[in-house]
């Protein structure tokens, strides 16, 4: 498993600094990895290859994984039901790396909005 890079571990912090208007939010490690919390739920977290890893609702982690947005993530011989891989793809570490932050900005606000649902 490879170390999360500089580049994705900056935008993580961009996204963590957009999502305190909605709530509170904590920048920590999840999974021994860089990662987004709300509470005490996890929110999102850099995973290997520089993939962000989210919490979305079933049916959402069903629909990106059929439109080849995301993958399944699975964990040992588990796949976890509500978690899913988002490839940061190769605009992460161009000249542009907009693309990747406007991507994994809005998915981050969903895993954030169904995490704070859970909560109550």
């Amino acid at each position: 498993m490879s170390t999360p890079s500089d580049a994705a571990i900056e935008l993580l912090h961009e996204i963590a600094a957009s999502l305190r208007s909605a709530g509170p939010v904590e920048l920590g490690t999840m999974l021994h990895n860089p990662g987004i919390r709300t509470g005490t739920k996890i929110v999102a977290f850099i995973g290997s290859d520089d993939r962000l890893i989210v919490k979305v609702p079933r049916e959402r982690a069903l629909e990106l994984i059929e439109q080849g947005r995301a993958a399944p993530l699975s964990m040992g011989r588990r796949t976890m039901r509500e978690w899913i891989e988002v490839p940061s793809g190769d605009d992460l570490h161009t000249a542009d790396p907009a693309k990747t932050l406007e991507n994994w900005s809005a998915l981050t606000r969903e895993s954030f909005d169904y995490v704070r649902s859970l909560i109550g």
